[in-house]
C-alpha cells in the first residue's frame, strides 16, 4: 500500500513537470524583443529556444542577452505545413516599389527593429519584422502583423508617410518611427532619448554602408592598385577616429537611381550625444 502511494506521488510529479516543461514561454531579450518558444535548452553560452514542439525548429540565443523568461498568455497556433516559405527579399522589393522607398532603407529598418525575426514581439506590443504597434497596423490596413508580407507592406507604407511628413528628413523620420511623431514635434527634431538616438544612428550607419558598397567600382584585373588605394570610395569614421568628414544633412533621396549620401558624421554626432543627453520620460 505504501509502495503504491509513493508511486502515485512520483507519477503525479512527473506529469506536473511535463506540463511545466511544455508550457509556452517568452524569452525577454536585452534589446526589448521577446521570442516565444515551446521549450528551451541551455547549451554552454547559448540557450536554444524551440519555437515549436518539433525538434528541428529552434533558434540559438546568447544566454547573456536573455533578461528573463515569462509565461506566455496563449498557445501558439498550429503550424501549417502547406504554407509556402516567404522570400523576404521579394517581399521587401515589392513593398519598396509600391511605396517608392529604397529597399536598402527598408532592410536597414527591419534589421534595427527585429533583426529579421518575423516572430519578434516587444513588451510594448510591437509585432513582426517592422515591429508594428496594433494601432499603426490597423491604420495601415494590416490585419495580421505577424504575416511577413503584410507587416513589411504596412511598415513600408508608414515609413513613406513619415518621409513625406518630414520632407525626406531621414533623422526625423526614423525618430518618429521609433518614438512617435508626437515626440518629434515636441522636441522639434530627434528627441533626446538614448534609445532613439542610438536607433537613428544605427540605421543611418547601416544604410550608408549599403550605399557605399554599391558605389565602389569593381576591381580592374589589369590594375596594380590595391583595394585600399582607391580614392573615390566614401570613408566612414566611427566616433573617436581621426579624419575629415564633410558635414551633411541626413537627407533621404527617394529615387533609387540617386541614393542618399547622408554623412556618417551625423550618425556619429547622434551617438556622441547619448553620453550627455539626459533621459526624458
Amino acid at each position: 500500500m505504501k509502495l503504491g502511494y509513493k508511486l502515485g506521488i512520483v507519477a503525479t510529479l512527473i506529469f506536473l513537470g511535463s506540463l511545466s516543461a511544455s508550457a509556452a514561454e517568452l524569452a525577454i531579450l536585452r534589446n526589448g524583443f521577446a521570442i516565444r518558444h515551446e521549450r528551451r535548452e541551455a547549451l554552454d553560452t547559448v540557450t536554444r529556444l524551440y519555437l515549436v514542439k518539433t525538434p528541428g525548429n529552434y533558434v540559438d540565443v546568447p544566454s547573456a542577452e536573455i533578461v528573463r523568461f515569462e509565461e506566455a498568455d496563449s498557445p501558439l497556433p498550429p503550424a501549417v505545413s502547406s504554407a509556402p516559405a516567404v522570400d523576404l527579399n521579394a517581399v521587401v522589393s515589392a513593398a519598396s516599389k509600391r511605396n517608392n522607398i529604397d529597399a536598402d532603407l527598408v532592410n536597414s529598418v527591419i534589421l534595427a527593429e527585429s533583426g529579421f525575426d518575423p516572430n519578434a514581439v516587444s513588451p510594448k506590443g510591437a509585432q513582426g519584422l517592422m515591429q508594428l504597434m496594433p494601432q499603426t497596423a490597423a491604420r495601415m490596413g494590416v490585419q495580421d502583423a505577424m504575416d511577413p508580407a503584410a507587416n513589411v507592406e504596412g511598415g513600408t507604407r508608414y515609413l513613406g508617410e513619415l518621409l513625406s511628413r518630414y520632407h525626406n528628413d531621414l533623422s526625423k523620420t526614423l525618430a518618429a518611427y521609433n518614438a512617435g511623431p508626437d515626440r518629434v514635434e515636441q522636441y522639434h527634431g530627434v528627441p533626446p532619448y538614448p534609445e532613439t538616438l542610438a536607433y537613428v544612428a544605427r540605421i543611418v550607419r547601416d544604410f550608408n554602408h549599403k550605399k557605399d558598397v554599391q558605389r565602389r567600382p569593381l576591381p580592374d584585373p589589369g590594375s596594380n592598385r590595391s583595394p585600399d588605394q582607391k580614392s573615390d570610395a566614401t570613408v566612414f569614421y566611427e566616433p573617436g577616429q581621426t579624419g575629415v568628414v564633410p558635414p551633411a544633412i541626413v537627407r533621404y533621396t527617394p529615387s533609387a537611381n540617386a541614393p542618399s549620401r547622408a554623412a556618417i558624421s551625423d550618425a556619429a554626432k547622434l551617438i556622441s550625444m547619448m553620453s550627455s543627453s539626459p533621459r526624458v520620460d
